[in-house]
């Protein structure tokens, strides 16, 4: 009961901030701040679900209570009924519990990017790039299926056919969210099309599955910006040496690779008006934590890369696609389905769904501990 009393408490508040959100976003400000605007409208969607869930939820315990009061009572006709009301609900009030408390977990955020989709033949030789190929076909039947929108960015044709890589941007609604659970190295086991005895061959084609890159946005603090002005060097003009049209701005940045923070030093003589080499040098400051910024996402993920997809060895497969049983089988929860054909039609939703209710039971887990 302390347990119920506490989970009603935290939705309270959940319900009284899905009442605010309601509020704002129909704000004239709010509206007119587009970035706010759509925070707050998600915030909303995401609310709305838990709030529908606590109605439920409400309306199984207010079930519970008026059942108990009912059976007290002589009339064995509306005991009866009581009895399968109380019945019913002390059924639902578990699941629906389950159900809160899985949306009470905060969702990734990048879940609900589209997604850069990398497909690499691995051990195999002409066989892995085959296979390759197979899965890019696979992946873009299941992209058809749920109405999103893909595009080669580059690819690597194999020497049998194939691809010995292929990239492939994908856009749509929770797309990110939901391929995520493909990266790592899929298996195939059959007869390549190169065998000439019949034997059943093993090769690999490595996936990777990266959430597409916000655009970077440049925060700098003007107001910590130390400015300095000094007379411009070189020959001739009348302003040049009399004239302190130069600036020099020192700017203290963290670093985000090192953590550490750097003093950032530039110059700007260009003109011989000193508004524009402000502006100037603070161009140049924006285009130089530009760069490291973007270089910082290129390191990370170069390193998710390598996390996702191992070594591309078939000893390190997530998944086995097997010809001659006409298997598929997912390694990291034990799935297996005897329609190969179908999986690789593009109808691998179902396996989704399973690693998707195993993810949020260690969530769960995570949770409670």
């Amino acid at each position: 009961m302390d347990q119920e009393n506490q989970l009603l408490q935290r939705l309270e508040g959940i319900e009284a901030r899905y009442e605010e959100t309601a509020t704002l976003i129909t704000d004239p400000d709010v509206i007119a701040d587009q970035s706010r605007y759509r925070k707050l409208t998600k915030e909303y969607k995401d609310l709305g679900k838990i709030v529908d869930a606590t109605g439920r939820y409400r309306r199984a315990l207010a079930d519970i209570a008026e059942a108990r009061e009912i059976l007290s009572s002589s009339d064995q006709d509306l005991a009866e009924m009581a009895r399968e009301q109380l019945e019913q609900a002390q059924q639902a009030v578990p699941a629906l519990e389950e159900e809160i408390k899985l949306l009470l977990i905060p969702d990734d955020p990048e879940d609900a990017k589209n997604a850069v989709l990398e497909i690499r033949g691995g051990t195999g030789g002409d066989e892995a790039a085959l296979f390759a190929g197979d899965l890019y076909k696979m992946y873009v039947r299941y992209c058809e299926s749920k109405g999103w929108k893909t595009s080669v960015t580059s690819f690597s044709e194999g020497a049998a056919g194939g691809f010995k890589e292929i990239v492939v941007a994908v856009s749509g609604e929770g797309v990110y969210g939901l391929l995520k659970y493909e990266s790592g190295v899929h298996r195939v086991q059959r007869v390549p099309a190169t065998e000439t005895q019949g034997r059943i061959h093993t090769s690999a084609a490595t996936v990777a599955v990266l959430p597409e890159a916000d655009e970077f946005d440049v925060h700098i603090n003007e107001g910590e910006i130390k400015w300095d002005t000094f007379r411009s060097g070189g020959a001739g003009g009348q302003n040049v040496n009399k004239v302190e049209s130069g600036v020099r701005l020192r700017y203290m940045w963290k670093n985000p690779v090192t953590g550490q923070s750097e003093e950032i030093l530039i110059e700007c003589t260009e003109t011989r008006d000193q508004p524009k080499n402000k502006e100037r040098a603070l161009s140049r400051l924006r285009t130089f934590i530009y760069d490291r910024e973007h270089q910082k996402y290129i390191d990370d993920i170069a390193s998710r890369r390598k996390t996702l997809v191992s070594t591309g060895d078939r000893s390190a497969k997530i998944r086995t696609y097997n010809f001659p049983q006409g298997r598929v089988t997912d390694h990291r929860i034990n799935y297996t389905m005897y329609n190969l054909p179908a999986f690789l039609g593009g109808d691998i939703q179902e396996c989704i769904d399973r690693l998707t209710v195993a993810e949020n039971a260690e969530k769960l887990k995570a949770a409670e501990l």
